[in-house]
């Protein structure tokens, strides 16, 4: 994993390299792949559940007045859609168990 502690694409890739046995451009490429296919399935708005993982869900948010937090202002925000992500009860488990 990287330094900061996020996980990259490439520390994707290098796993299946390692774990799986993939050639370093096959690991990028299934690691590509997965991706788009995950991107392209949220914007045909398409909710994608995976199983032990979680599930990301796009949700329509209506209009709204807001208020600016520096002059107190009111002002409209505009509907929107918003990506949310919902972990598995299995994935929460391992987070809970793994602290």
């Amino acid at each position: 994993m990287s330094d900061a502690g996020t996980l990259t694409r490439a520390d994707l890739s290098e796993a299946l390299h390692r774990q799986v046995g993939l050639s370093r451009a096959d690991s990028a490429r299934m690691v590509e792949q997965v991706l788009d296919l995950l991107c392209g399935s949220l914007a045909a708005g398409e909710n994608v559940k995976i199983s032990g993982f979680g599930t990301f869900v796009l949700r329509d948010k209506g209009e709204r007045v807001g208020r600016s937090p520096k002059t107190g202002v009111e002002v409209p925000i505009a509907p929107r859609r918003v990506l949310t992500f919902r972990a598995s009860q299995m994935m929460r488990d391992r987070i809970v168990s793994a602290g």
